[in-house]
């Protein structure tokens, strides 16, 4: 029969990341709860979906959790209806303590809450990874490089391969992470500190975006274990557990070339607000496309929309090289590269109005290259 004592703000704050886990609607009843365990040295808290799982421990030694435990134990509580209950409780602290068989007594100041709970036999087990040698990647550069590519991965179900992030280390210590919804492609490749097992698994971009916003900046460093379809990232207090996305992920190295007809490095932030000027006209018409034209030397860029508009504006360039080319593309696709890069200037090379052209840093300081395909226009 559970029983214990936490600070309010910092259990809702643990709460709040594992429901991360846990889809609003559920096809399966049982996992819209929240998995209470209670031991002489914590609380774990575990959330999942299907698709991805968090366990979450607050430990006893954790000085603003406040924790102290009488009595341990281990119950279900429907997750969001638990979290709201706790948010509006009045005092800094809240007493929990399981009154009877699968029922909790909630105490806070002059407020006392009853809440009844499940057997947390009816909650699926979680299903063990292989811990031998993780990798150990800085939280810092594996959210930089979830940032820099989930973004160009598909949204659409219709090829779910392309819904994910393709991670391959090779050498130990060589990473390669890629994403294309067949439009676009973005590519990061670093060399890591430290060293691991190659891998080669595609992840779902979801899943990585949950792992950003999990993994807060006080989060030194996330161990990543794999296994034959699942991956688990996990810090001192946090395991944060998804499956792996199955099939054969295309081979994107085949659409890189070094062979180019026309170059230019602009400022990555100018670029940027003329491409968002640019989407508020193209937006309203039914192509939303902006034309570029490079034209002696000079760049350009052109929308025509019969019912809201146009726009002209002259773009001003650092560098320019090459032959004269006129190419047409949708401009979200340039300003979400653009937001992804890191670097004050971008040099973007064209081989034909009708083959992808890549974004690089202008500095050439990562190994980071983005790739856009055109539209063909009349």
């Amino acid at each position: 029969m559970i029983q214990f004592t936490i600070n309010k703000a910092y259990f809702i704050q643990a709460l709040n990341t594992t429901r991360r886990a846990i889809a609003s609607k559920n096809a399966i009843p049982i996992l819209s709860t929240i998995k209470i365990e209670v031991t002489s040295e914590g609380i774990t808290l575990t959330g999942s979906n299907g698709q991805i799982s968090i366990e979450n421990t607050i430990s006893v030694s954790e000085e603003n959790a406040g924790l102290v435990i009488n009595q341990s134990g281990s119950i279900l509580l429907e997750a969001n209806f638990f979290i709201n209950v706790i948010s509006s409780l009045p005092d800094i602290n809240v007493n929990f303590e399981e009154i009877e068989q699968h029922q909790v007594l909630l105490t806070s100041g002059k407020s006392e809450i009853t809440l009844k709970g499940k057997d947390v036999e009816q909650y699926p087990r979680i299903q063990e990874v292989d811990s031998l040698t993780p990798l150990v990647m800085e939280t810092n550069v594996l959210k930089t490089l979830i940032s820099e590519t989930s973004f160009a991965a598909s949204t659409q179900e219709s090829r779910p391969i392309l819904t994910g992030v393709h991670f391959v280390l090779s050498n130990h210590n060589e990473l390669k992470a890629v994403a294309t919804d067949s439009h676009r492609m973005s590519q990061r490749q670093l060399v890591l500190e430290h060293s691991a097992d190659n891998f080669d698994v595609v992840i779902p971009s979801r899943s990585l975006k949950e792992v950003s916003a999990v993994f807060n900046d006080d989060i030194e460093n996330v161990e990543i274990f794999f296994s034959v379809n699942q991956i688990l990232f996990r810090s001192e207090y946090i395991s944060f557990y998804t499956r792996l996305l199955e099939g054969n992920y295309p081979d994107t190295d085949r659409l890189l070339t070094n062979q180019f007809e026309t170059e230019a490095v602009f400022n990555t932030a100018d670029l940027r607000h003329a491409m968002e000027r640019a989407h508020l006209i193209s937006n309203a018409s039914q192509n939303g496309t902006v034309k570029l034209e490079f034209i002696n030397g000079n760049v350009s860029a052109h929308v025509n929309s019969p019912e809201v508009g146009k726009v002209n504006e002259d773009l001003d360039t650092q560098e320019i090289s090459g032959k004269d080319l006129t190419i047409s593309f949708n401009p979200t696709y340039l300003i979400e590269a653009l937001k992804a890069l890191k670097s004050e200037t971008v040099r973007v090379r064209f081989i034909s109005p009708v083959r992808p052209f890549t974004l690089t840093p202008g500095d050439e300081s990562e190994n980071f290259i983005q790739l856009i395909t055109p539209v063909r226009t009349n």
